[in-house]
C-alpha cells in the first residue's frame, strides 16, 4: 500500500507494472503517481530537465496567450510567476515591453525561494506537473502563492482513458511521476473551492476566488 502524494489518501492500489517501475492508483483524487523507489537519481533528472528548457517556443506561447486573457480581466500591470521551466532573457522583455513583470521560479536552475513570499496575478506551470515527486505539496503553495481573482495556467497531459495507459507514450519518461486524469484536477479545484476550467486537452485554468482563505504557509516552500 502507497499513500498518495497528492491527497494523502492510502485508498491506493497498484495498477501498471512494466520492467522499470510500478504505478499506483489512488481511487480517491484518480492520481496514477510512480512507486518513489523509481525516481531517477537528481543528477539524471537535471541532465533531462537542461534539455527540455532549451525549448522554449511552446512555453514562450503558453505565456502570451495566459497574459492576454489576464489583462482583459484586469487593469494595469500584472506580476506573474513562471514556474518549474525558464525563459530566455528576450521572451521576459517582450513581456516587460508590455508593462508587465514576469518572475521565474525553477528549484533545480533558479531556486530563488524569496520569489515563493510574494503573491501572483497569474502563475504558469507549462509541462511541471507531471514532474512532481509531491503533487500535494506543490499544488498547496501555488494555491497560496495567488492573488484572490488570479489565473493558473497549467498545461500537462491529461490520461483520458485508464484503459489505453499501457500505450500512453507520455509514461515512458521516466522523469513523468504524476498523472493526472479532468477527475483529479476536479477533485483539487473543488477541495479548494477554486473554479475550474478545461480550455483544451492539455490545457487547465484555475481561478482563485476573491475572498479566498487560502494562505501562504512558510513551512511548504520548497
Amino acid at each position: 500500500m502507497r499513500r498518495c502524494p497528492l491527497c494523502t489518501s492510502e485508498e491506493t492500489a497498484p495498477f501498471y507494472q512494466d520492467r522499470k517501475r510500478c504505478i499506483y492508483r489512488c481511487k480517491r483524487c484518480m492520481l496514477l503517481f510512480a512507486d518513489a523507489n523509481s525516481h531517477l537519481p537528481p543528477s539524471a533528472e537535471v541532465k533531462r530537465y537542461r534539455s527540455a528548457n532549451s525549448k522554449d517556443k511552446p512555453l514562450q506561447q503558453f505565456l502570451s496567450s495566459l497574459i492576454t486573457q489576464c489583462e482583459q480581466q484586469v487593469q494595469g500591470p500584472l506580476l506573474g510567476l513562471n514556474f518549474g521551466r525558464l525563459l530566455n532573457p528576450q521572451a521576459i522583455d517582450a513581456i516587460k515591453a508590455r508593462g508587465h513583470q514576469l518572475n521565474q521560479y525553477d528549484p533545480h536552475f533558479a531556486p530563488d525561494h524569496t520569489l515563493l513570499r510574494l503573491e501572483y496575478d497569474f502563475i504558469c506551470c507549462y509541462r511541471v506537473f507531471e514532474h512532481f515527486r509531491f503533487p500535494g505539496k506543490e499544488w498547496q503553495l501555488l494555491c497560496s502563492l495567488l492573488k484572490p481573482g488570479g489565473w493558473m495556467a497549467i498545461s500537462t497531459q491529461l490520461l483520458t482513458e485508464l484503459q489505453g495507459f499501457p500505450k500512453w507514450h507520455h509514461k515512458n519518461n521516466l522523469t513523468h511521476v504524476s498523472f493526472y486524469q479532468q477527475a483529479t484536477f476536479q477533485y483539487l479545484a473543488s477541495q479548494a473551492e477554486f473554479r475550474l476550467l478545461f480550455a483544451s486537452k492539455d490545457l487547465i485554468l484555475v481561478q482563485k476566488p476573491t475572498g479566498s482563505g487560502i494562505t501562504r504557509d512558510p513551512s511548504s516552500l520548497i
